[in-house]
């Protein structure tokens, strides 16, 4: 199932229209599939890194550091001068909204112009595992699940990226929606891609490869991958551990350093260009993350021909058909997946 509109001016909204996001890639995707159909396209985000000549990209802009962010996207209902940007929707004919606080420029031009527009709603699920562990926490993902709520009232037609989503939107909001899977871009990720490059660049010849791909950020599970690491080394020795992805908690990612070696390697942020050679030269895909709503690299890594341990959370028994599913939180079963997958590969 897919999305088609042809001959239409379509808004997308998503608040930070950039490479390091998965929803951000899904919107990009969206938006370049609707150019090429002939559609007039306008993003519309926060911060857009992602720029493009085949659609208009509009950013509103934000504060800079991630404590007032937080703040800002939770009450940006205050901000009026970036709420009346809703008035700019006024002659399109679809407006796709992927992430609160986006939603509350749909949800008011949906209010006013009424049938003149459809208001399309991406349900890519709110994770709330490793931050509810503080009183402050909770509360701010109560206003957040609560605002959302208000902000899908109006809703014409709800999608959601997984089934596990599905069930979690209905349960939660009452809302109904559609399962449409992420879609990957084939001609990039596939098992044509070659790694030499990237086993080169970091001297990994001759050495067993895992790769993780994603935020670093405490859902992600990285401290558990590197613990399982750590054993996987006893059972292996020439193995190396790629992490790609950009920091988004500083103190997670200081604490994930000091627990770890010269063996695990933080790349930092890789263009998206580069991704399929980091899958190729990779031998497993690896991922200990604790929540998922879908999990694009685990598909952009199975479509590369890799294999795939994860643990057997939100929509990984979906999108995981070439590998091993563990019982979350087992470091010890994530590692011995790990080593069986080695040795079945020689």
């Amino acid at each position: 199932m897919a999305l088609n509109f042809t001959d239409k001016r379509i808004a997308i909204l998503t608040p930070t229209f950039s490479y390091h996001s998965g929803i951000d890639r899904v919107a990009q995707m969206q938006a370049e599939q609707f150019a090429k159909k002939g559609n007039k396209v306008l993003v519309v985000a926060l911060e857009a890194k992602i720029k493009s000549e085949n659609y208009q990209v509009l950013e509103l802009g934000m504060p800079k550091s991630q404590f007032l962010q937080r703040l800002y996207r939770l009450f940006f209902f205050f901000d009026i001068k970036k709420i009346l940007y809703y008035k700019k929707l006024k002659n399109y004919d679809v407006v796709i909204s992927h992430f609160y606080p986006m939603n509350w420029i749909a949800h008011i031009a949906k209010k006013t112009y009424k049938n003149k527009i459809k208001y399309i709603y991406f349900n890519h699920g709110i994770n709330t595992t490793g931050l509810l562990n503080s009183f402050m926490q909770k509360i701010y993902m109560r206003l957040f699940s609560f605002f959302t709520d208000i902000t899908l009232r109006n809703v014409d037609e709800a999608y959601s990226v997984s089934n596990y989503l599905r069930e979690d939107l209905k349960k939660v909001s009452g809302l109904e929606s559609k399962v449409i899977y992420n879609q990957i871009d084939k001609k990039r990720f596939n098992k044509k891609a070659s790694g030499a490059k990237i086993i080169k660049k970091y001297n990994l010849r001759n050495k067993k490869i895992l790769l993780y791909v994603g935020r670093i950020a405490p859902h992600k599970g990285i401290h558990l991958l590197l613990k399982s690491f750590v054993i996987v080394k006893k059972r292996i020795s020439n193995v190396k551990l790629l992490i790609v992805g950009k920091p988004t908690f500083d103190n997670y990612f200081k604490k994930l350093k000091k627990i770890s070696d010269e063996d695990a390697i933080f790349t930092g942020f890789v263009d998206d260009d580069e991704l399929p050679s980091y899958y190729a030269a990779c031998d497993i895909y690896v991922t200990a993350s604790l929540w998922e709503g879908f999990d694009l690299p685990v598909v952009e890594a199975q479509a590369c021909g890799k294999k795939v341990v994860a643990f057997d959370i939100g929509s990984h028994p979906e999108v995981v058909k070439n590998g091993i599913l563990v019982r979350e939180n087992d470091v010890d079963g994530f590692a011995k997946a790990i080593v069986k997958i080695l040795k079945q590969n020689g």
